[in-house]
């Protein structure tokens, strides 16, 4: 499972490394969390870095509660809450590095961050959805109040959201979880966007170039984000 995760690296370098713009400043980010909106290259507008909302709702879905944050790669291409979104509309999650939690012998738990060893950004698998409330009909149109008194279910607008594909851990994050970040090779990250790349390239990123050190507890908080957070206690 991934489900907090850092991107810091300079908001030029980020443009540079992806070929894309962002469509909003970007600032650093130390503890990114479900139900925020964050950056993500989508296959709809992969010349920009967008700001979707972590926590996946099918366009089908009856409400926007209950967000999927994360998908196993093993099956991401047949359940039905991914599989549209997989054939259809892929995403690049940028990070710099991603948390896990191991428990102690005290009976709680310990976090890690686990990166690069030069902490460069990378891209992991994602998929991405829009979903719309339903509107529905107030019944003054039977008053002379017609079309225009259709009011949407929750008052909002289309709601733009994503997931983060999961696969079996790597030997390094093997010792702190039984899931892992899929991290696409730079190489393939297009094809992914496109649907050139299949499952095939979800395979767990080998641990060679990859640490994992223990960080404060402090980032058990998603309110807390602070550069303090990714140093090694």
């Amino acid at each position: 499972m991934c489900g907090r995760y850092t991107l810091f690296v300079d908001q030029d370098d980020l443009e540079d490394r992806f070929d894309a713009r962002f469509t909003e400043p970007f600032a650093p980010r130390y503890n990114m969390a479900p139900g925020q909106r964050l950056p993500v290259i989508t296959s709809e507008n992969p010349e920009t870095i967008q700001s979707l909302e972590w926590g996946l709702v099918p366009s089908w879905a009856d409400d926007d509660s209950n967000g999927l944050i994360n998908a196993r790669a093993e099956t991401v291409d047949e359940k039905p809450s991914f599989r549209e979104a997989y054939d259809q509309r892929r995403a690049l999650v940028l990070a710099d590095g991603f948390y896990e939690w191991t428990e102690t012998d005290d009976g709680g738990k310990q976090p890690y961050r686990v990166a690069f060893e030069d902490d460069r950004p990378f891209a992991m698998a994602g998929l991405w959805e829009r979903w719309e409330p339903e509107t529905t009909q107030t019944g003054l149109e039977s008053f002379g109040g017609g079309a225009g008194d259709a009011e949407a279910g929750d008052g909002a607008g289309p709601l733009e959201t994503f997931t983060i594909v999961t696969t079996p851990p790597n030997d390094l994050v093997g010792e702190l979880h039984h899931r892992m970040a899929a991290i696409l090779e730079p190489t393939v990250e297009r094809d992914w966007l496109t649907g050139a790349a299949s499952t095939t390239a979800l395979e767990p990123h080998p641990a060679d170039e990859m640490v994992a050190y223990p960080v404060s507890t402090a980032v058990n908080s998603p309110a807390t984000d602070e550069p303090s957070l990714v140093e090694s206690v």
